[in-house]
């Protein structure tokens, strides 16, 4: 299974819409299209030999490769050093327009910085997870593939006397296999276009060049809207960048991950497709987001979490889906690709994801804590929005205090997890607090005397005095990371000694240097076969209540370790194995948003010297 990249040797170009995944190599090993959520037309990161790829490297053997971004953009580089030159490939993708479009294009910029080099192109398309045949049509501007669904067109990057610097040829699959020769100072490439069945057409190196400038001019003008300045800066920004490109412009919605299928643990069926929007990632953003600067993505995503508690679809689980598709629809039925073999071998490959039905108690109260968060930012819903929120929490009123799923999504059966208690409180606390605010009529006693009854039970069964912490639910005394955002939603202070005494049992047993496991499975069976690694969203949660509770050394400590685990790009995935290695879908939403809010409270402790106590998120004050 070597022929596989590292997950971590990937960067992320998008436009909106959708996104690929570019390895080191020069491979864009998986792509959607027209929407993130799409079936692939290059997988090659979930099978190598059936998945499809797009190709472009030096023909020789031996060289050097790095990969960058440009600067503060979403534009790709990837060098390559040899004895005869360097060369590199410039990737991206011109950033759509807020209407769905099937129409999408990536950019490839072949050039030779210095002396002489020889690049080879394979293009192999396989359209519908592989599943669909296509039929290849080969002309001197270009290429169309066409399938019974779906097409594509790639057309070349050429000048009128260019006619010998490139020689291709299809092979038996269908597949396009070619050689491009430039000489310093030469820039060609290809422009790939979805939804296209031709005609192909000579492109202008003026005109790719000026779609880089127009590229880099969006980029730069959206970065410039940040409002941060503190120590991490660089850091954050990449983080802002790779959120803006997990964004669905249509709808405001974030995809959890833009990919599918990669692996919690190399061989191990923890395989999930995450191209949806959360409830949960939806929530954080706008938190993330606004303390950045970015009112209008916030903004965005806020007015997508709203639709979401206006339309109140659900399912029997209640009002509100734990996730849904990109533009708010909820069929998210999960199936298999037997035919793919998964990353090294990690099967099944599932698309679509079971668990959007379970029963999450937690994210009534981050859809509540992100709404009121942003009504005190001036991001406010007019009366038909409270009267859904009025009908959201007077469910709540009837429902918390069952088992579920709780936020790991479990597999095993409901239990009464204590951070789905937690967050029911939060819902009650901000809806209770948006009442007051602005005078909004509402069943106060009942939501108050509601709020203080589940505040009461988990501080009684959510407590176990034989580990002295807060437990992961109330028949077990095993300990869960999610529990970390107690002191960040205001439940508990952080220097309460019920909660330094969670802190340090927590480090007992879920922190392995400076990383940190959401729970053991072992000790809370979850219903699913292997282990995993350590959850890298959990980690930043760390860095948050450590320096919440005043231990700035320690959370400085561990927030710089985390970012050694970053890539080479600053990309996150899901987890971090025991190698070291990213494992899970990547990049992830969750993770970079958790690193904005860690960075964002370490910045503040740090500046002040002292813990701050806040009700509700580090930003609210």
């Amino acid at each position: 299974m070597t022929r596989y990249p590292l997950i971590a040797d990937h960067g992320l170009i998008g436009d909106l819409q959708t996104a690929a995944l570019v390895s080191t190599d020069g491979s864009i090993d998986w792509f959607c299209a027209p929407r993130f959520d799409s079936p692939s037309i290059f997988g090659a990161l979930l099978d190598d030999a059936k998945g499809g790829h797009f190709r472009v490297g030096p023909t020789m053997d031996a060289f050097t490769r790095k990969q960058l971004y440009f600067p503060d953009t979403a534009i790709l580089v990837t060098r390559y050093m040899t004895e005869a030159g360097v060369g590199e490939v410039v990737d991206f993708m011109p950033v759509s327009s807020s209407s769905a479009s099937d129409r999408h294009r990536i950019v490839r910029m072949v050039r030779c910085v210095r002396g002489r080099m020889t690049f080879a192109v394979d293009l192999a398309p396989r359209f519908d997870y592989g599943r669909e045949p296509h039929e290849t049509e080969l002309t001197d501007d270009g290429v169309v593939f066409r399938g019974p669904h779906h097409a594509l067109t790639v057309h070349l990057v050429l000048e009128s006397d260019d006619e010998r610097l490139a020689r291709g040829e299809v092979d038996g699959k269908g597949d396009v296999h070619a050689e491009i020769t430039l000489v310093a100072g030469q820039m060609r490439g290809m422009v790939l276009e979805t939804g296209a069945a031709g005609p192909t057409r000579r492109v202008r190196v003026a005109e790719v060049r000026s779609l880089f400038d127009e590229t880099v001019t969006f980029w730069k003008s959206w970065l410039g809207q940040s409002t941060y300045t503190g120590r991490w800066r660089e850091t954050l920004h990449r983080s802002a960048i790779t959120l803006k490109l997990m964004t669905y412009a249509p709808s405001g919605g974030l995809v959890a991950a833009p990919t599918a299928g990669l692996p919690e643990q190399i061989g191990g069926e923890r395989n999930w497709d995450y191209r949806y929007t959360w409830i949960r990632d939806a929530s954080f953003s706008v938190y993330s987001l606004l303390g950045l600067g970015f009112r209008e993505e916030a903004a965005a995503f806020a007015g997508w979490l709203r639709d979401r508690v206006h339309e109140q679809v659900g399912s029997s689980t209640g009002p509100l889906n734990i996730m849904y598709r990109i533009d708010g629809s909820s069929d998210l039925t999960e199936e298999v690709l037997p035919h793919w073999e998964g990353y090294q071998g990690s099967s099944p490959v599932r698309i679509g994801n079971g668990a959007a039905d379970q029963l999450q108690l937690d994210i009534y109260g981050e859809a509540m804590d992100s709404l009121y968060f942003a009504d005190r930012r001036g991001i406010q819903s007019g009366h038909a929005g409270w009267v859904r929120v009025s009908n959201l929490l007077d469910w709540l009123c009837e429902n918390w205090d069952q088992p579920e799923e709780g936020i790991w999504e479990t597999r095993g059966g409901r239990e009464s997890f204590t951070y789905g208690r937690l967050m029911s409180w939060v819902a009650l606390d901000r809806g209770l607090r948006l009442a007051a605010a602005h005078g909004r009529p509402a069943p106060l006693d009942r939501w108050r005397d509601q709020r203080d009854a589940i505040y009461r039970q988990v501080m009684e069964q959510g407590w176990s005095p034989t580990r002295q912490a807060f437990r992961q639910h109330y028949r077990t005394d095993v300990l869960d990371s999610s529990l970390l955002r107690a002191t960040a939603v205001g439940f508990i202070t952080p220097t309460d000694p019920m909660w330094t005494s969670t802190l340090a049992a927590m480090e007992g047993e879920l922190v392995t240097d400076s990383l940190v496991y959401r729970y053991d499975p072992a000790a809370s069976p979850d219903g699913l076969r292997g282990s995993e690694g350590t959850f890298s969203l959990c980690t930043f949660a760390y860095v948050d209540s450590l320096a919440r509770a005043g231990q700035l050394d320690k959370a400085r400590v561990i927030f710089e370790k985390m970012l050694t685990y970053g890539n080479h790009l600053g990309l996150y995935s899901e987890e971090i194995a025991l190698t070291g290695e990213q494992v899970g879908n990547f990049p992830q939403a969750f993770t970079h948003l958790s690193l904005i809010d860690a960075a964002i409270t370490l910045d503040r402790q740090l500046d002040a010297g002292v813990p701050v106590v806040a009700a509700g998120r580090p930003a609210s004050t």
